[in-house]
């Protein structure tokens, strides 16, 4: 069984958070791998959250590859961070020669387009660029976005940490939204693409369980969007219907719920919204999930939430303080990390509800 976790603060928060609330669970998870999304950045990102931050993991060639063909492109680099790696011998971790976080301004002839012109081109160059580096593994982009970064790894959480330098907090590196998993995709081959959490245009997902419709889901998906691709892990199928049920349909988030774990049919027929419930089933049938899960989102508006399936067969709790509510799969991660709560305002999901925290870290529990 895999282990999820995700923070999300009024203030900005160090990975160690991440690491910490994830190392508690250490019995849960393989320690085969350590991942992480984190939206809403501060540190030195924090004057450039209106630009895309390019998030890579590559070889020397890759490297020159990607900077060639987004200085083709029109993008200008206007910052690099470059991690401090602590390369000690004994780690167990297959690192990537190099690990390139940089922010671009947009190309001039963009520069005065919509929003969804910038979203549209962003996702383009980000497929392009995984295309171009994806012979020899010379590279591996994960986002390509505003204000979120991305880093996966295979190894040990603890050796990740130690490698990134990321167990000692600092001010350089934070974000307000962190989502973290601890386990390499273990259903199929093991490639850094697999790894949870999956980012898509601002959207974000990570599971703990399996899903059994995983085929299905991929045969229906491909043909909706050219982001779909891969399918590294059956979890992938997640993030693509939160996309797909969000932005490309522009629904509301509380039907996305309805379309993965649709209610019975007896169930439908006692709605006000039946209607709308029975066309989602017969339009959307192939999105539905399967099988034991918990999913974790974050929005583009960097709102957090969490859904079971519809048996609640995976577990998960939210815990919060005044400034900060933090998601688990097992409450010794809250435990880590906010020791201090009122441990009786904790909620434990059911599986007919979305939980959701907004920017105000409201906690809003909608029914299905």
């Amino acid at each position: 069984m895999c282990r999820i976790g995700a923070i999300k603060s009024l203030n900005y928060v160090h990975p160690s958070q991440a690491l910490l609330l994830m190392q508690s669970q250490q019995k849960g998870h393989d320690n085969s791998g350590f991942a992480m999304v984190m939206h809403d950045l501060g540190g030195i990102f924090e004057g450039y959250k209106h630009l895309p931050t390019l998030s890579l993991a590559c070889t020397d060639e890759g490297l020159k590859v990607a900077e060639d063909m987004l200085h083709a492109a029109g993008f200008q680099r206007v910052l690099q961070w470059v991690p401090e790696v602590n390369d000690k011998p004994g780690l167990d971790i297959n690192a990537m020669p190099n690990y390139v976080f940089e922010t671009f301004d947009y190309p001039k002839h963009i520069k005065k387009s919509s929003q969804k012109e910038k979203e549209e081109l962003l996702l383009d160059m980000r497929l392009n660029l995984r295309a171009a580096l994806e012979d020899d593994e010379m590279g591996f982009v994960y986002s390509f976005w505003p204000d979120v970064v991305t880093l996966k790894e295979i190894g040990d959480p603890r050796d990740i940490g130690t490698y990134f330098n990321l167990w000692e907090a600092d001010s350089k590196f934070t974000a307000r939204v962190i989502t973290a998993q601890c386990r390499q995709n273990t259903n199929y081959d093991i490639v850094r693409y697999a790894a949870h959490p999956f980012f898509l245009q601002g959207f974000t997902a990570l599971a703990n369980g399996e899903n059994t419709f995983y085929q299905k889901n991929k045969e229906f998906q491909r043909k909706l969007h050219r982001g779909y691709i891969g399918f590294e892990s059956d979890s992938q199928c997640f993030l693509y219907t939160l996309h797909y049920v969000h932005r490309q349909l522009g629904w509301p988030l509380s039907y996305y719920k309805h379309v993965i774990t649709p209610l019975p049919f007896e169930e439908i027929g006692h709605r006000d919204d039946a209607q709308e419930l029975q066309a989602i089933r017969q339009s959307l049938s192939h999105l539905e999930i399967n099988g034991p899960n918990t999913i974790i989102g974050v929005l583009p508006d960097n709102t957090l939430f969490t859904c079971c399936d519809a048996k609640k067969l995976r577990p998960i709790v939210v815990g919060r303080s005044s400034d900060t509510v933090v998601f688990s799969s097992e409450v010794c991660g809250i435990n880590e990390i906010l020791p201090d709560r009122d441990w009786e305002t904790d909620i434990y999901p059911n599986e007919r509800e979305i939980v959701v925290i907004d920017n105000n870290l409201e906690v809003q529990r909608w029914k299905q």
